[in-house]
């Protein structure tokens, strides 16, 4: 963890109490129903989900000074992964031979619980993975909005704070791969009934855990004060940098990690069984 240089997730213990007021009632768009989901399949075989162009709320001006200022940003449509990149699929591509495993890969389990998200990879072999199949990691711009819709909410499925089951979150230690980590496709049915949650833990565009089971890393290099200058249209972050960005939280995490606001880095080099990712397409004009 020392070679992590990054904004430590333990200092969203100081930002608990930040989101305290409101969490535990949940807004309109928490029952709202879900827009049409256009999908396709990627090269990976992997189901994405179309989000479309169009404007949407980025940041919080009540979050940590890294998501400050709120800021209106205009995205071209793009597709995403509706889940986690899985063990299985990780595995298909450590197969093509070019790229070597995670330190802390298990083979057995890409096989016995092969549909929980892959984790451990540095960003380079994420990205790498996303090029194997034909896609690429998304920005972190259209990281949040496919979290976050157009409505300006608080986690994925609305305002409501998380609840172990509407997320996988605040796990303790690592167990192993079947115990600690939940498969991606999980809690999409019948899932956060008793929360009044009609959609789960899915966000507005169909896309599970964004919240919680593995932290994702995403394409933009990391600036604290990248929203002060970030330009109003398909923002890519800075040219350079250090660190690279890391969203959604993970299993080891607190409630206020999950934010689809909250924003850590890490350096690109970094491998930990809390960090996974997805991909993004761009759509064909």
């Amino acid at each position: 963890m020392a070679r992590m240089n990054m904004v430590h997730w333990s200092v969203i213990v100081m930002v608990a109490g930040l989101i305290a007021a409101g969490a535990g009632a949940s807004s309109a768009a928490d029952n709202g129903a879900a827009p049409s989901i256009e999908t396709v399949k990627g090269k990976d075989g992997a189901p994405m989900i179309l989000i479309p162009s169009g404007p949407f709320t980025m940041g919080s001006n009540d979050g940590l000074p890294n998501e400050r200022p709120e800021h209106v940003v205009t995205l071209d449509a793009y597709y995403i992964d509706q889940y986690e990149v899985t063990l299985a699929l990780y595995r298909k591509f450590l197969e093509s031979g070019k790229y070597e495993s995670p330190p802390t890969w298990d083979d057995e389990a890409a096989t016995t619980v092969g549909d929980r998200p892959a984790i451990g990879m540095k960003w380079s072999d994420a990205a790498a993975y996303c090029q194997w199949a034909g896609k690429r990691l998304p920005t972190e711009a259209e990281w949040e909005k496919a979290a976050r819709g157009t409505d300006g909410r608080r986690y994925p499925w609305g305002h409501m704070q998380p609840f172990v089951d509407i997320a996988n979150y605040n796990r303790g230690v690592w167990v192993n791969e079947g115990i600690t980590l939940v498969a991606v496709t999980s809690g999409l049915e019948g899932m956060s009934v008793r929360h009044g949650l009609k959609t789960g833990g899915k966000s507005p565009y169909g896309l599970a855990h964004m919240a919680g089971n593995a932290a994702e890393w995403v394409a933009d290099w990391y600036d604290r004060e990248y929203y002060q200058k970030s330009p109003d249209k398909n923002p890519a972050g800075p040219s350079q940098g250090d660190k690279r960005v890391l969203r959604g939280g993970s299993w080891a995490d607190l409630p206020a990690a999950l934010r689809v606001t909250a924003r850590f880095s890490a350096e690109p080099e970094f491998e930990d069984r809390t960090i996974g990712f997805r991909c993004a397409m761009t759509v064909a004009k």
